[in-house]
């Protein structure tokens, strides 16, 4: 359905820009007459399109219809899952999705959008919007679904892809025996992946005069900051972990190539074991 309300700011903000509404796409899976031994939450960026808003891009701009990659491998996911049928899990599959594009209603660097659980960001930069829609979405699985641990997906940032190429996706996590689980699952899936590093020392250059935060670091270290930006959205007590694929998502030889959904639905399989 639509996005539901004012405290959905950040889905809203992103979405202003286009004539498609954003829509909050939550899709359950549990076992019929099955044991759920533990409640999961997978969350997809889903950038329908993204020109960049006013921080128009100036490149690579007709590839960007693969930015709603983590919603692809999310929803894929979704699809394996309940065809497979595996017991002892109940998996939420959430995704915001909308389009990031410029006309007089759009955000404008500079602008402070309010998040669902009322954090607000000062958004210096209209083409890191895809952390804007992620955060809402994982304040839903966590806080509305109650999600005990949680992943999620994205064609985030350039950064990674610099960091790892277009073969590796980058791993951020705080927790060990997620990180050590999906490593495990990369390996068993062919999704190859990367542990990277969490550096707390950046979170002050997310630090806003007028917000709780801003939407985007320092030069260098971009991806960090994505990471660290994210974990601002869910309870740091929960296992949570972001994955970012941006390099893996698309080939240019054979376009998009689907990668995360064989490792999002082993990862889900194995939670119920």
């Amino acid at each position: 359905g639509g996005v539901r309300g004012e405290g959905d700011g950040i889905v809203f903000g992103c979405g202003w820009g286009g004539d498609t509404k954003p829509k909050f796409i939550h899709l359950t899976y549990r076992l019929m007459g099955g044991d759920d031994k533990k409640r999961v939450g997978i969350v997809g960026k889903g950038l329908l399109f993204d020109t960049g808003g006013y921080n128009i891009k100036t490149g690579m701009m007709e590839l960007m219809k693969f930015d709603c990659g983590g919603a692809a491998a999310v929803l894929g996911a979704a699809r394996a899952i309940g065809a497979t049928k595996p017991d002892g899990v109940e998996a939420h599959f959430v995704v915001a999705a909308c389009e990031n594009m410029i006309n007089d209603r759009a955000v404008v660097p500079s602008d402070i959008l309010t998040a669902s659980n009322g954090k607000t960001i000062e958004v210096l930069n209209t083409d890191a919007e895809g952390r804007l829609t992620l955060a809402d979405a994982l304040v839903f699985v966590d806080e509305e679904c109650e999600c005990e641990s949680i992943i999620e997906l994205s064609t985030l940032t350039g950064a990674c892809m610099v960091s790892l190429g277009k073969k590796i996706c980058g791993v951020w996590t705080d927790d060990d025996d997620l990180a050590k689980d999906l490593e495990d699952v990369s390996k068993q899936t062919g999704d190859k992946s990367w542990r990277m590093p969490l550096v707390k020392e950046y979170k002050e250059e997310l630090k806003s005069k007028i917000a709780d935060m801003t939407n985007l670091g320092g030069r260098y270290g971009g991806a960090i900051h994505a990471g660290l930006f994210l974990m601002k959205f869910v309870n740091k007590k929960k296992p949570f972990a972001h994955i970012d694929i941006a390099g893996p998502a698309w080939d240019d030889k054979v376009g998009a190539t689907g990668f995360g959904a064989k490792l999002v639905t082993e990862w889900v399989r194995r939670q119920g074991e």
